[in-house]
């Protein structure tokens, strides 16, 4: 019995290093002559709304990560001023984000020491943003630290493509918080047969380039990437959860595989796409990858209140 115990315990032990080991992932070639062409109009911005931070370890991040490695996890908003409408891209954890880190996963609440800043909408309110400017909450996906501050924003429509509002009304419990909210106004967008940066389908938000968004399934099964091109030229990558930390993108690693299967719907398919993104940093590095959850690429971005960039 002794014997069977052990060689238990030996196998568990293996199996969580195998979880944690580097794994190599195949980044294809990109047949691709240029980024996309662009016309972001004059006085677009974007400003970062942080409203918490994580800590926890690179090991949990990323396969290949050290536990010895300290990580600090963001959780924030991006705003998007537009001329044709502003945009909220996710909400950050909002006014009852303790109670909503209470219902997460105890492995999670272990490991991750959460620090509260400034809720989106009192942050914005308290710089004298009308909230009813607001066009809209692009949601990245409908996971709890995504769409924690959706109460915060009353009668601003969520823009969800149909694979994320099928899987927010299935009853997923990864999708639990956001449907504790009742019914919401809701802004559905399709995605046209129109190939971006090697996707076969994308979304064009106000049809000038500014805004692009793509379909990126595997985190969950709607969950998007949201190109932005700025006056100045620069352009950002929101990856929302396809990675956590650049480093997925960079080496490139998935998550370790106990949480890969804690937080991703089909592994597989955010594989490729983590492998996909990859090749585009290699073949355009100046464009600049923003994970949801990458403390130090948000420090690239303005915090609101901000100028025009």
């Amino acid at each position: 019995m002794r014997r069977i115990v052990l060689s238990a315990l030996v196998l568990g032990l293996l199996a969580l290093a195998w979880s944690f080991a580097p794994v190599e992932l195949d980044v294809p070639e990109l047949a691709l002559e240029g980024l996309p062409p662009a016309n972001p109009p004059p006085g677009m911005s974007v400003s970062a709304l942080p409203t918490a931070d994580l800590g926890s370890k690179a090991a949990l991040a990323f396969r290949g990560g050290s536990f010895g490695d300290e990580r600090l996890f963001s959780q924030s908003a991006l705003l998007v001023r537009h001329p044709r409408g502003d945009l909220l891209i996710d909400t950050g954890l909002g006014t009852h984000a303790r109670e909503h880190f209470a219902t997460t996963p105890f492995l999670m609440r272990q490991f991750a020491k959460l620090t509260l800043h400034t809720p989106a909408a009192t942050r914005l309110r308290a710089n004298a943003y009308d909230l009813h400017e607001l066009g809209g909450i692009v949601l990245t996906h409908a996971h709890w630290d995504h769409v924690s501050g959706v109460p915060d924003f009353p009668g601003v429509p969520l823009w969800m493509n149909a694979a994320e509002s099928a899987f927010v009304h299935a009853g997923s419990r990864h999708s639990a918080l956001l449907h504790s909210f009742g019914k919401l106004p809701t802004h559905p967008y399709q995605f046209a047969r129109k190939p971006y940066l090697g996707f076969a389908e994308s979304f064009d938000v106000w049809g000038d380039g500014s805004i692009v968004l793509v379909p990126a399934p595997g985190h969950t099964p709607g969950s998007i990437l949201a190109f932005v091109t700025l006056p100045s030229r620069r352009r950002l990558a929101l990856l929302g959860d396809m990675v956590w930390q650049n480093d997925g993108i960079e080496r490139p690693a998935e998550r370790p595989w106990l949480l890969r299967q804690m937080v991703d719907s089909d592994p597989e398919r955010n594989r490729a796409a983590i492998e996909h993104v990859a090749a585009l940093h290699r073949a355009f590095p100046e464009l600049e990858l923003l994970p949801a959850h990458d403390a130090r690429a948000w420090a690239e971005l303005p915090v609101f209140p901000a100028s025009a960039q």
